[in-house]
């Protein structure tokens, strides 16, 4: 079944509309140039219903990516929180991955975009883990990337924007042909960025650290992983990281609302640590996977139920 041929409903410029009904003209600007911005959200099942983790933060984010990218969306983030929430329930989703866009209209064609209409829309549907249950538990492989992330005076990269995928999309085929689960970028100097989508953090003698934002998108579970990892009584460094700084690691992971908290057993053939999951790793692991189900009240806060 694809994406285009679901039973269902979806959010488009303010109304809900049937999926299959939920459709753009092929002049659409952004198809053409790639100038739109979005989220990636995770609704998880709960005692109480589905609840969408950081719903706030993720329409923050999305506000911040329209603002870089000068284009103004037409609603407010209370209607883009409740837009979330209602397809959530229209469609009687448990768990959810929920991606709320800003794109442009077929108005125009060319490179000027001040003619153009900001339309929004907001789709949800169940959707397994993006890792296996044994990757989440033995780790996976990584190849450090051909392609560079980008530098910042050449895409923003504060903005979660459509066209900036295009240098995930690459990365991560380039890893796959070769063997490898996933990507790892270098930024500009040949430091570690982030992953195709995620960013990554390493663990050396109890100390964990992760590469300041310069090159890389500011991930929510990223800032989840910070308040974790603090109040389970660990130190959180941001510093330049080099690859052969991941290579004799203790750990390493990636974060992402997509990949959650992953382990990496191995980059470029160089296992690292024991190869598989480690303590802190899984610690932090088992505490976010608990915290998105609403089992630990202590942050009930991020959890908005959609029932």
């Amino acid at each position: 079944m694809s994406m285009a041929d679901r039973d269902g409903f979806i959010w488009l410029d303010g109304e809900m509309v049937p999926w299959r009904e939920a459709r753009v003209h092929v002049l659409t600007h952004t198809l053409h140039y790639g100038m739109g911005v979005f989220e990636g959200v995770r609704a998880y099942e709960t005692a109480d219903g589905p609840a969408i983790f950081r719903l706030q933060e993720h329409t923050d984010r999305l506000f911040r990516s329209a603002h870089i990218m000068q284009m103004k969306i037409p609603f407010t983030k209370e209607q883009v929180n409740q837009a979330q929430v209602d397809v959530v329930r229209e469609n009687k989703l448990p768990h959810a991955y929920l991606r709320p866009m800003a794109f442009y209209g077929s108005e125009g064609m060319g490179l000027r975009a001040s003619n153009l209409q900001v339309h929004l829309v907001v789709a949800a549907w169940e959707w397994p883990a993006y890792m296996s249950p044994e990757a989440l538990e033995l780790g996976i492989k990584v190849r450090t990337s051909s392609y560079t992330r980008h530098h910042v005076n050449i895409a923003m990269c504060k903005a979660k924007a459509n066209g900036n995928y295009i240098n995930s999309m690459l990365s991560l085929s380039e890893a796959l042909s070769g063997g490898a689960d996933e990507a790892l970028l270098l930024d500009p100097e040949g430091y570690v960025a982030e992953g195709s989508g995620e960013n990554i953090f390493i663990v050396r003698d109890g100390v964990i650290y992760t590469p300041d934002l310069t090159s890389c998108l500011d991930g929510i579970t990223r800032k989840t992983l910070f308040t974790l990892a603090a109040d389970q009584g660990y130190e959180v460094r941001e510093k330049r990281i080099t690859r052969d700084e991941v290579y004799i690691a203790d750990e390493a992971f990636f974060t992402g609302t997509a990949a959650e908290i992953t382990p990496i057993r191995e980059l470029d053939g160089r296992i690292i640590g024991e190869g598989r999951r480690g303590p802190v790793t899984e610690k932090l692991q088992a505490i976010y996977f608990d915290l998105v189900r609403g089992k630990v009240p202590q942050y009930a806060e991020w959890l908005t139920l959609a029932k």
